[in-house]
């Protein structure tokens, strides 16, 4: 079963920096999207970045793009992956729960797309 945990948020001031990490075990032999997303309150889920297993290849919300970097460490069996989020510059608005998510490929910043998710991770910035 493809299951995903996340972990590292936490509080920061403005300005600074936070790395989220998700544990992805995924099906071997299979290649897949992975992306975060992340949901404020009050707001709908938004899709922040994504990034393809196969080559690595990634794409970013543009009001993040300059500031978050995705990144995977890929698993040999792909059971054990480890995906990223480095949070640069962080402002009051990237407050949220931040959620890791997959599916085969990418369905893109709708967050209806998407069906299997983590347990997510606040993160603050004050």
């Amino acid at each position: 079963d493809v299951q995903l945990v996340e972990s590292g948020g936490g509080s920061v001031q403005t300005g600074g920096s936070l790395r989220l990490s998700c544990a992805a075990s995924l099906n071997p032999g299979d290649t897949y999207c992975l992306g975060w997303f992340r949901q404020a309150p009050g707001k709908e889920r938004e899709g922040v970045a994504f990034i393809y297993t196969v080559d690595h290849s990634s794409y970013y919300l543009d009001s993040v793009k300059d500031r978050f970097t995705i990144s995977l460490d890929n698993a040999m069996d792909n059971t054990k992956n480890t995906l990223y989020l480095q949070m640069n510059s962080l402002t009051p608005e990237d407050s949220a729960v931040y959620y890791c998510t997959t599916r085969r490929t990418c369905g893109g910043f709708q967050s209806s797309r998407y069906d299997i998710w983590g347990q997510g991770t606040q993160v603050t910035v004050s």
